[in-house]
């Protein structure tokens, strides 16, 4: 019995969820509500956020940690891109800076109010430098690595979601055409649209 423990907006849980499709997980997924976190939830992980994925009493509880789980057992696609090591450690670098450094600039954008030590717009600032190279990437591709998703671009795109949807009027007017055409294309997706099914 596999069973995750998600919050359908929660970026990192959308990006587990898409990572179970993929890999055609059977998992059985309880929408958490996070001001009442179930009990059964808590006492497989303390720290209190979603996603928890427990497998047979095996539990884990991070999101990177459910996507190569999933990606270890099936990878149709090859999004580890198995056999190119420079991508590999390309995929860990971008991931890296997605969750150590874009996400805390997301975070002050999204509630500026929240950070009155700058005005939203520095923040936003601060965020673009990511969607730049991000675009700067899919020059001539599709997808920010090769020619088809990878892990990085699906553990990416909630947060780039996210990002876009604090002010859609602005992302929609940046230069950045490609990285708009590569969030679309997944946003659009049967492996978006399908985890966010409510």
């Amino acid at each position: 019995m596999i069973t995750l423990y998600s919050f359908r907006r929660c970026p990192y849980a959308m990006r587990a969820r898409m990572a179970l499709r993929y890999c055609e997980v059977a998992v059985d997924i309880v929408e958490v509500s996070l001001k009442a976190k179930p009990a059964e939830m808590l006492a497989l992980s303390s720290k209190g956020t979603v996603p928890v994925l427990d497998v047979d009493g095996q539990v884990i509880d991070e999101s990177l940690d459910i996507m190569r789980w999933a990606v270890a057992r099936h990878d149709p696609q090859d999004w580890l891109l198995k056999d190119d090591p420079q991508g590999q450690l390309a995929i860990e670098a971008l991931i890296e800076e997605n969750d150590q450094h874009f996400k805390v600039h997301l975070n002050r954008y999204k509630y500026a109010e929240r950070y009155p030590e700058q005005p939203m717009a520095f923040y936003r600032a601060e965020g673009e430098v990511f969607l730049r190279k991000l675009d700067e990437l899919l020059e001539g591709r599709d997808y920010l690595l090769t020619d088809h998703p990878s892990l990085a671009d699906v553990a990416l795109m909630p947060f780039i979601r996210q990002f876009a949807h604090v002010d859609r009027e602005w992302f929609a007017q940046t230069p950045y055409r490609r990285l708009q055409a590569w969030l679309q294309r997944f946003l659009e997706s049967d492996l978006f649209t399908s985890i966010m099914k409510k």
